[in-house]
């Protein structure tokens, strides 16, 4: 069974303290190491998932992985590289923001798995406010379920201050319509990140993302065709 291997987290926690490009080059191998370590618990964790989201499973897992180079050209933060890996497991997205999909963030103390639509372009979003509106009673049954709550507690994302525009003020689901992200998090420890149990555990909180995402991506493709 495919698993984290300490080294990898041994390795972003290093880079965390040498974000330089010179550190980075004399340790290239060690780097080489986690993202083979990373992509072959991708490629497992795509074979599973696949098993209750099947479109899952025809998945790159290489192309699922995002680079490690930052790109700092707008930004205060001219560290060249991120200090986490991460992938994004979605087979309709042709950008990370454009479908809700399974995401994975390795980073010590500082793992999480998760999913969602952050920060959806205008269509998007205007689509799951859209159904929001139209079916709420099916998404607070989503939200509101054991698994999720267990697993995610509260949705989380950025919100209005206000009402969005086309939604009255004391519109009963409000302050559903007012995130700007619709988003499900779990944080993970170091020592689950590390355990042998942690492909299937990853597999277990994805399930349980499952329904959320399906609704998400369910609102683009109806306000696409409907």
């Amino acid at each position: 069974m495919s698993q984290i291997n300490k080294s990898t987290l041994k390795f972003l926690n290093d880079l965390k303290k040498n974000n330089n490009r010179e550190w980075f080059n004399d340790n290239k191998p060690r780097y080489e190491e986690a993202r083979t370590n990373f992509e072959e618990f991708i490629a497992n964790l795509i074979m599973d998932i696949a098993k209750f989201d099947p479109p899952i499973g025809g998945l790159n897992p290489k192309k699922s992985i995002f680079r490690i180079y930052r790109d700092a050209r707008f930004s205060k933060d001219k560290t060249p590289y991120k200090i986490n890996l991460g992938a994004h497991l979605s087979p309709h997205a042709a950008q990370l923001h454009d479908r809700a999909g399974y995401y994975i963030h390795l980073e010590p103390n500082k793992s999480l798995l998760a999913g969602g639509a952050y920060l959806p372009p205008a269509p998007w979003l205007n689509a799951i406010r859209y159904e929001i509106n139209r079916n709420s009673k099916e998404l607070k049954k989503i939200i509101n379920s054991k698994n999720f709550k267990n697993y995610f507690g509260e949705l989380e994302g950025e919100k209005l201050k206000s009402a969005p525009r086309d939604y009255p003020k004391d519109h009963p689901e409000i302050e559903l319509l007012k995130f700007k992200s619709y988003l499900a998090v779990h944080k993970v420890s170091n020592g689950e990140v590390l355990s042998d149990k942690f492909l299937q555990y990853s597999t277990k909180i994805f399930k349980a993302l499952h329904p959320f995402d399906n609704f998400l991506n369910t609102a683009i493709e109806n306000h696409r065709y409907g």
